[in-house]
């Protein structure tokens, strides 16, 4: 039986497509040394970090009672600011029943401190006519404050505006729980002033968006934007229209949150665009938290903080040692049975594995700086699992090359035709286990989902490296005499294929 050997057309650069695959090598490595990314961030399993334990706090004629569903809610909200500030890993949960139902915060790292104390924040955002003000610290000297009632207010009001001291540092941690069709009390963020406010006429349920910005022009004070929805819109342009015309302190509007005044400006004329902006002398940070705490609205409760503690590693090192000894162990055998079973073709694999490894290592430190990528045991797990898969395509394409020299093609043909009959299988075989990845990260919580991260991170570079390594590589190894000659450790040789004997009958 005679085999046709035709030349396979090819427009395939192997040179030029290494020398890519090099220079994103090198410029993934020049990205680590200007971003600092020096070590991979590693989530609460593999180097502990910062807990807090969240009480809700019981309202006057709530009988004691906190619901499931306003729990659950809460939950759901400091799972949201959590990943808006890019902490990946961590864990929000509810635990306990009844009246000891609490939330049980956990971050990664030590950095978590700023975390736990910013979820917290029930950020109750009210906007409020002033209607009277003085300074925060009352002189014993004066008595004109408690003497003279502000007109229009109940007595009772005016009683606690008389006594509040903001002074005191406990009159300056805010409630979070005033009631919003009420007038209310309340102290300035930094305790200079002190006010009484009418009831609120717009809340922050009402802002649709928020964002950090830096006035330029105004001494780079950082300030936070609000948007309002049509609702907050129609309510904002009809208070700051009714002000303008008021006398001082009548005519300023005070913007409050969790019980705090943040800044209350004066009103020169009506904003009936949907925008404003909450000044105070925040700072980059202070802004930055403030917009993504109101970015997902107000916590239904109102919490005490428990102590903030550093918690060790679930994991003992011994374990965490025997878990990536055991990923060494497999990753040696695959190269082991590579060599064994495809010889001189098994470095390519070796090869293949080695940029698949520098690529995703260079992928984790990144993503750690730019999206608080965190790697945890489950996501070892899934960076293990991968090299099974990246091994599954350099098998699926060099038994192809093997079937076609064993039909009687020169190798430099058969790398061609069996790579075109080869990466369909490899490219549906990676987007089953992609596919799988998405579904589980995002109907899935906690490890699962680092497991399915690293697992759909590691197939998408099996592809870059199949597609930018192992194929290049092949077309230049099969010009070499020694593939293309059927060496006996070429892994082609007419024994490695099966085909000796025949050879031998002819």
């Amino acid at each position: 039986m005679s085999t046709t050997n035709k030349p396979i057309k090819t427009d395939a650069r192997p040179g030029r497509t290494l020398a890519i695959l090099a220079l994103v090598l090198f410029a993934l490595l020049g990205a680590v040394f200007i971003q600092g990314a020096t070590a991979v961030r590693l989530g609460l399993d593999l180097r502990g970090g910062t807990s807090v334990t969240l009480q809700p706090r019981i309202a006057p004629g709530e009988n004691g009672k906190v619901s499931n569903e306003a729990i659950d809610q809460a939950v759901s909200i400091i799972r949201q600011r959590v990943n808006s500030l890019g902490v990946a890993e961590s864990e929000v949960t509810a635990q306990g029943s009844g009246l000891n139902r609490q939330i049980v915060i956990s971050v990664p790292g030590d950095t978590g401190r700023r975390v736990v104390e910013l979820v917290g924040q029930t950020a109750e955002l009210r906007f409020r006519q002033v209607l009277a003000e003085t300074n925060g610290t009352p002189n014993p000297a004066d008595t004109s404050t408690a003497a003279t009632p502000v007109p229009g207010v109940a007595p009772d009001v005016n009683a606690r505006y008389a006594k509040l001291d903001c002074s005191i540092a406990a009159n300056r941690q805010g409630t979070g729980s005033d009631v919003a069709t009420a007038p209310v009390v309340a102290c300035s963020r930094t305790g200079g002033n002190k006010y009484i406010l009418a009831p609120a006429e717009v809340l922050g349920r009402e802002v649709s968006k928020a964002s950090a910005g830096i006035d330029t022009q105004g001494g780079s004070a950082w300030y936070v934007s609000l948007v309002f929805n049509g609702e907050g819109t129609k309510a904002f342009g009809a208070l700051t229209a009714r002000v303008t015309s008021l006398a001082s302190p009548l005519n300023q509007v005070a913007i409050v949150l969790d019980g705090l005044v943040v800044s209350a400006p004066r009103i020169n004329e009506a904003i009936p665009s949907g925008n404003a902006q909450i000044t105070g002398s925040f700072t980059q940070l202070e802004a930055t938290d403030l917009a993504n705490v109101l970015k997902y609205g107000a916590l239904p409760l109102a919490f005490d903080r428990g102590e903030v503690q550093q918690i060790s590693p679930t994991l003992g090192s011994d374990q965490l040692r025997a878990g990536l000894l055991a990923g060494a162990l497999g990753l040696f055998l695959v190269l082991l049975y590579s060599l064994l079973y495809y010889r001189g073709l098994g470095l390519v694999t070796i090869g293949s594995l080695l940029i698949a490894g520098s690529l995703t290592y260079l992928l984790f430190l990144l993503l750690g700086k730019w999206i608080g990528f965190t790697l945890t045991l489950a996501g070892i797990a899934g960076a293990i699992v991968s090299i099974g898969i990246t091994a599954d395509s350099f098998i699926v394409y060099f038994e192809r090359i093997r079937d076609e020299v064993r039909e009687g093609r020169s190798l430099r043909s058969a790398v061609e035709t069996g790579w075109t009959r080869a990466r369909r299988t490899i490219i549906v075989a990676d987007f089953v286990s992609i596919i799988a990845s998405v579904l589980l990260y995002f109907f899935a919580v906690g490890g699962v989902r680092g497991f399915a991260f690293t697992l759909g991170l590691t197939t998408l570079v099996d592809l870059i490296v199949v597609f930018a390594f192992t194929k290049p590589i092949v077309t230049i190894l099969a010009k070499l005499n020694f593939y293309s000659s059927g060496h006996v450790l070429s892994g082609l040789s007419g024994k490695s294929l099966g085909t000796i004997s025949n050879a031998k009958e002819a």
